[in-house]
């Protein structure tokens, strides 16, 4: 499994000088099967416009939309390898409604020029529920996890040779309750999500420091993605980081965990992984 970060930053783009290094772009990772053309997305914030450059041609496959808010969808209508009279795209997005509509209701005038439905190229538009799904080769879990304002999945992604990837962008454990750190529930949907994959991309916006006049904002804090990191024997990367943490910021948060084991850093955008 090949793994490509294009973008890495929650709730809102976050461009200037400051930011370079782990970069500004909003949620969106790419996913193929050894030695192919990426075919899996998951998210589409910002970061899904460089996909363009990887692909070098139309998108064919799959985006999986964890959740509708902007940072996950605004790079839609602005990746020219999606919005192409040759691409091919299945989008699927959690079940809450006819799927166009709730897109559109962000995307289409006059919030925006154009419909879901006027993206060039063939789409179509799913209403997923939670459960095991077989797209483009791979094997997705799709469960349900607590996060503010609409229906949210975190994914588990395995290929065909056995590698896996959970992918939780927004999460909000400590609405289940304080868990046994404070910081929120280790609950059995983020296990079954989490245990024993290769990697897990996780919802590190906060800190344990600043997550308490944060709490009802619907995120983690970085202490709880490392403890279910250590529970699940998976390497970590923080995710999601806070619009404001600066490069600088995000070195010293992860400085602490050099050398820890499972091994845990933070994303950066450009990266591209071999699992």
């Amino acid at each position: 499994m090949r793994v490509w970060l294009c973008g890495v930053r929650g709730s809102t783009p976050a461009p200037g000088p400051e930011f370079v290094r782990y970069g500004g772009n909003t949620s969106c990772v790419a996913v193929a099967h050894d030695g192919e053309r990426p075919s899996l997305v998951l998210d589409a914030g910002t970061g899904i416009r460089a996909l363009s450059r990887v692909l070098d041609g139309p998108f064919v496959g799959s985006i999986l939309l964890g959740h509708l808010h902007w940072d996950h969808t605004q790079g839609l209508p602005f990746a020219p390898a999606f919005d192409h009279e040759g691409a091919s795209v299945t989008l699927f997005q959690p079940a809450q409604g006819d799927p166009v509509t709730v897109l559109g209701r962000a995307m289409s005038p006059p919030h925006f020029p154009i419909e879901p439905g006027q993206l060039r190229g063939t789409w179509s538009f799913v209403a997923m529920e939670a459960g095991e799904h077989a797209i483009d080769g791979f094997s997705v879990l799709a469960l349900d996890i607590p996060h503010k304002g609409g229906r949210t999945f975190g994914f588990r992604v395995t290929d065909r040779s056995g590698r896996s990837l959970a992918y939780l962008s927004d999460h909000w454990p400590i609405s289940l309750g304080g868990g046994p750190d404070g910081l929120g529930e280790y609950h059995p949907a983020v296990l079954a999500l989490c245990e024993g994959v290769d990697l897990i991309l996780h919802d590190a916006q906060y800190t344990a420091d600043e997550l308490p006049a944060r709490a009802e904002w619907g995120h983690s804090a970085i202490e709880y993605a490392v403890g279910l990191a250590d529970r699940c024997g998976s390497s970590l990367l923080l995710y999601h980081h806070d619009p404001n943490r600066t490069d600088d910021a995000l070195d010293a948060l992860v400085a602490p965990f050099a050398g820890h084991s499972p091994s845990i850093g933070a994303a950066v955008e450009g990266t591209v992984l071999d699992l």
